[in-house]
């Protein structure tokens, strides 16, 4: 195990137990194809990580470590209060869940008999960048936990976000840089689309 791993799984937030999954390949395949393109939130820390890898070491089996850039001191973000980090309802699957091709975003509505309708991640990557004038963008980040399986045969991805607004112990400077990083992995993740769901 590398002084790295060692560091990550010191961090209980940043080692993701796959136990749970039925298809635990399918899983790991999953969110593989996402690495650095959506930033980690680690509330114990309370920092964010927007340069990382994701790993499966041998002597951690059934686990997911996510490795922060040890040399990247800049694309971590500290002092970020998990007061200011909100559940969305939001989840990224496979089209093939709902029988087409690509990425889409649904919304899980606590009041079951609201259905929701499935958005192409482009789409909704779109509506997400067009609050970043707003007082409260949209910033999407990751956290343990986020993982899951849609159903039996299906991984997806939960978001979470960050209240910009929220932040008070940071500078308006600071929180730009934030909001700046954040978008930018969105910009990757709509420029990869197409790559990361080839093949689901």
């Amino acid at each position: 195990m590398t002084a790295a791993t060692n560091a990550a799984t010191n961090n209980n937030d940043l080692v993701w137990s796959l136990d749970n999954f039925s298809h635990r390949e399918l899983a790991k395949n999953f969110i593989s194809r996402f690495e650095s393109r959506l930033c980690v939130y680690s509330p114990s820390v309370e920092q964010i990580y927007t340069n990382y890898t994701i790993n499966f070491p041998s002597s951690e089996h059934g686990k997911m470590v996510v490795l922060p850039n040890p040399y990247s001191f800049h694309d971590t973000f500290s002092n970020i209060s998990s007061s200011t980090v909100r559940d969305t309802g939001l989840f990224i699957v496979p089209g093939a869940l709902i029988g087409k091709s690509g990425l889409y975003i649904i919304v899980k509505y606590k009041n079951q008999s609201v259905k929701s309708v499935p958005l192409p991640i482009r789409h909704a990557l779109k509506k997400m960048v067009r609050t970043g004038s707003d007082s409260d963008p949209f910033l999407p980040v990751l956290i343990k936990g986020d993982l899951r399986e849609f159903d039996a045969n299906t991984p997806c991805l939960h978001l979470h976000r960050i209240k910009l607004s929220e932040l008070s112990t940071r500078s308006d400077f600071d929180k730009q840089n934030i909001k700046r990083a954040i978008f930018d992995k969105m910009s990757d993740l709509y420029r990869d689309a197409d790559e990361i769901a080839a093949g689901l």
